[in-house]
């Protein structure tokens, strides 16, 4: 198990997020995770979770701290992690953040960060009430609040259009894609786009990164009983899986996809120089805890056997 420090560690990076900007709520979001994921998985072997323990050492450090300007911002990276002041907590309270994430969570805001650092936001605080402080709320309130006005990110299609944000990008209509029925439907697709497109060179719109967390905080929020919420949420993933299938293969221009050989869940992954480059640092913690998060509602074998070997290529 990774320490139960780094949870609390994770919230209040999560909470400090916006006085930096909401893109810094990378940080906190993926060192929670990171224990979210130890807490999920727990008969791993423990050099696993001295592996994920070392990135996220390396994310409190500010390794990578690209997301914000710290000199603007007058607060570092690791600043984002400071303890908050002893109050009493106020279970209760959690709604509210809720109540901001209602605002913004029916359409595809950057690339779902904003649902994505909400609901591990909300898993930590639901878990662990005693950090569902005044402080600790408001902060995260104003965290996912601050995306009420996001486009939906940015992707690239090539030399000649360049980087496009969602709002840039017109959606055709698509009659053989309606919008999801359910969760499961959600989780079904997106498997299914894993699978089909992880060795594809695409780029943008947070990758099959954030099209997987993006499921994952959807089941978390419905998991946590708030279920209109989640339903809510899914036309906005929809949307994602849309725009991240309008991007072309840049394979020609950029390179081919990199496999990982090696299995995250095994001890040798964490051995290696890992690639921390293209924010990998932290999206590789997300993206575990999203990954298996979503695994668990696949009840065919064969094709959890056809996800795993495509996760691969996002551990590269």
């Amino acid at each position: 198990m990774i320490e139960f420090d780094y949870l609390y560690k994770g919230v209040c990076g999560l909470a400090h997020s916006h006085q930096a900007g909401n893109m810094a709520g990378h940080l906190g979001a993926a060192v929670a995770a990171g224990y979210f994921f130890s807490e999920d998985q727990s008969d791993l072997p423990e050099e696993v979770f001295a592996g994920i323990t070392g990135e996220l050492k390396r994310i409190i450090a500010g390794e990578e701290g690209f997301w914000f300007n710290a000199k603007k911002a007058g607060i570092t990276p690791t600043g984002l992690f400071k303890s908050f002041p002893t109050e009493p907590s106020n279970s209760a309270a959690i709604d509210s953040i809720v109540t901001a994430l209602q605002k913004n969570v029916g359409e595809t805001r950057q690339s779902g960060h904003n649902i994505i650092f909400a609901s591990i936001a909300v898993r930590a605080l639901h878990d662990h009430n005693e950090y569902a402080t005044p402080q600790i709320i408001t902060g995260i309130r104003k965290m996912t609040a601050g995306f009420n006005n996001a486009h939906a990110g940015r992707g690239y299609y090539g030399k000649e259009k360049g980087w496009l944000n969602g709002k840039q990008v017109k959606l055709e209509a698509d009659r053989s894609f309606p919008q999801y029925q359910s969760i499961q439907e959600m989780i079904d697709v997106t498997i299914a786009e894993l699978i089909s497109t992880a060795a594809v060179r695409k780029q943008g719109f947070g990758g099959l990164w954030h099209i997987i967390n993006h499921a994952a905080a959807i089941t978390e929020l419905n998991r946590f009983g708030y279920e209109k919420l989640a339903r809510l949420a899914l036309p906005a993933q929809h949307q994602h899986i849309r725009l991240w299938r309008t991007l072309p293969d840049v394979e020609n221009e950029l390179g081919a996809v990199v496999k990982s050989t090696r299995d995250p869940l095994t001890p040798i992954y964490w051995e290696g120089m890992l690639k921390r480059d293209e924010a990998r640092l932290t999206h590789r913690i997300k993206t575990l805890y999203g990954y298996y998060t979503i695994r668990r509602f696949i009840e065919d074998e064969a094709t959890k056997k056809k996800a795993d070997d495509a996760f691969l290529f996002l551990m590269a």
